[in-house]
């Protein structure tokens, strides 16, 4: 394929989530990874680690600057998210956001001062969507630190895979409320399959539903992109969006959490679809 995704589209919009299943990669080894990426390093955002990780993370970053995200899982209690971020001041380690889940106490959290995430729950579905937004207008205009939401595309021990009716409902809800969110597991490739180690969305084609969801398409057009099987016509809208397009693409859909980077970057290289791997 001549035409490639550009720049833009792709900056910053993979986070390392190496330590997270199902890579569970030691943290050791996670630290030491991210600091020496080198190729396609402008693709991946920072290393998410949990919260209460952080002097661990301090100790292995050493004099290195480090950006990382700082993550909760629905459930667990926030003292460790407030204790992770007092200790990364005045180190190399920056936090560049926390993550959490939508329980009663997360806008507490506005008082440290940084970007928050929070993950919307099935149970209360529109009520959680309807909260997060507020604080998220409320961040756009200066108020309060940024706030988006997030939303879980794989399937875990607790959590069934979303298929492409529920994941659009998520998009054009965001939308809708003009509120950012991210993506968290089970986006590892580039295209949606039943694989052998179960159903999975495609990096193209969520791509192209948030075009279509900031484009004004409903939630029936938003659901057959996620559908969609053909690499080809996801990958001829993407390659086409123009500056405009994808800067409110990219306004919409922040970032997403992969455990292994690698996977959908040197699928997307080996469709032909990045550009050259200039700093």
């Amino acid at each position: 394929m001549s035409a490639r995704l550009p720049h833009a589209l792709l900056e910053g919009l993979i986070d390392d989530a190496a330590v997270f299943p199902p890579g569970l990669s030691p943290l050791p080894d996670a630290v030491a990874a991210h600091l020496a990426r080198t190729a396609y390093r402008r693709y991946v955002g920072p290393l998410l680690v949990p919260a209460g990780a952080a002097v661990d993370v301090v100790t292995l970053a050493g004099d290195s600057p480090l950006s990382v995200g700082l993550i909760a899982r629905p459930g667990m209690p926030l003292g460790p998210v407030r204790d992770g971020v007092q200790l990364c001041v005045g180190t190399p380690v920056m936090v560049t956001g926390v993550e959490v889940g939508a329980a009663s106490a997360w806008r507490e959290l506005s008082e440290l001062g940084v970007p928050m995430t929070i993950e919307i729950p099935r149970d209360g579905f529109d009520a959680a969507m309807d909260d997060v937004a507020v604080a998220a207008v409320a961040g756009a205009t200066g108020e309060v630190p940024t706030v988006q939401a997030k939303f879980r595309t794989g399937e875990t021990e607790v959590w069934a895979w979303p298929d492409e009716t529920e994941l659009a409902r998520f998009m054009v809800g965001c939308v809708e409320r003009d509120m950012p969110f991210k993506l968290t597991g089970g986006l590892h490739h580039v295209i949606r399959a039943d694989r052998s180690d179960g159903r999975q969305h495609g990096l193209l084609n969520v791509l192209a539903a948030v075009d279509a969801a900031v484009s004004g398409a409903d939630k029936s057009a938003v659901t057959a992109l996620l559908a969609e099987r053909s690499t080809d016509p996801l990958a001829d809208l993407l390659v086409t969006l123009s500056p405009a397009a994808v800067d409110a693409l990219r306004g919409t859909f922040t970032a997403y959490g992969c455990c292994t980077v690698t996977d959908p970057i040197g699928e997307l290289a080996d469709l032909g679809l990045l550009e050259e791997d200039t700093p």
